[in-house]
């Protein structure tokens, strides 16, 4: 994963958990997470996500790892209602 790649999944990590109103502390929480330091790394680009947290994040927002992953897929959000 590049660096640009790294930073594409990190504005979509953050773009999905403003829109469901999270904070970084929240969702490091609801995913089991003692720290949100990583959260925040990924979010800058600083670091690589694992393959376990992408799944968790897929499955938490109900999006696909690819639209998380591939730069050229857009993510298709649902508001909850």
């Amino acid at each position: 994963m590049s660096s640009q790649e790294m930073l594409k999944f990190g504005e979509k990590l953050r773009t999905l958990r403003v829109q469901r109103q999270m904070t970084l502390k929240g969702l490091a929480q609801t995913l089991g997470m003692t720290s949100h330091s990583y959260i925040s790394e990924l979010e800058s680009g600083k670091k690589k996500p694992t393959a376990e947290f992408v799944l968790g994040v897929s499955r938490l927002f109900n999006v696909t790892t690819d639209q998380l992953l591939k730069d050229e897929l857009d993510l298709n959000i649902d508001t909850p209602e």
